[in-house]
């Protein structure tokens, strides 16, 4: 059966493949688990606690595809494969949607709104792929 992650690679396509390298994998994941452990410090503002959350999944789900030998043309991306790098369902990754598009709102309008529940449902979502990574 053919990887799906596969057809993704290629000329004008989001992936490439590129062999896993243990030096960066280590420094995703090491990343990755002290942003998540710090997202979930209450006396931080809402704001830097979703900041936190969101580049820590962004992190753990980049050390998903790069351990599978693929890396990622855009930010995006990263949360689409999940099912396909760790095998993560639409529970996880519809969070990480909404928390990309709410993080492009914010780096590229300014345009911040997030509440505990967006905060709560971030962080879960990122513990679900560290989780699935063995973090």
């Amino acid at each position: 059966m053919p990887n799906p992650l596969d057809n993704l690679c290629g000329p004008g396509k989001p992936l490439q493949k590129e062999a896993p390298d243990a030096n960066e994998l280590a420094g995703l994941l090491r990343s990755g688990t002290a942003r998540l452990k710090d997202a979930r410090n209450a006396t931080l503002a809402l704001e830097s606690q979703f900041d936190l959350a969101y580049n820590a999944a962004h992190s753990l789900s980049l050390a998903a595809l790069r351990r599978m030998g693929y890396r990622a043309g855009n930010r995006y991306i990263v949360f689409q494969v999940l099912p396909h790098t760790l095998g993560l369902g639409p529970e996880v990754w519809r969070v990480l949607d909404k928390c990309h598009n709410t993080r492009n709102l914010s780096e590229y309008e300014g345009l911040l709104d997030v509440d505990e529940r967006l905060v709560t449902d971030l962080i879960a979502a990122t513990q679900a792929v560290a989780d699935a990574l063995g973090k």
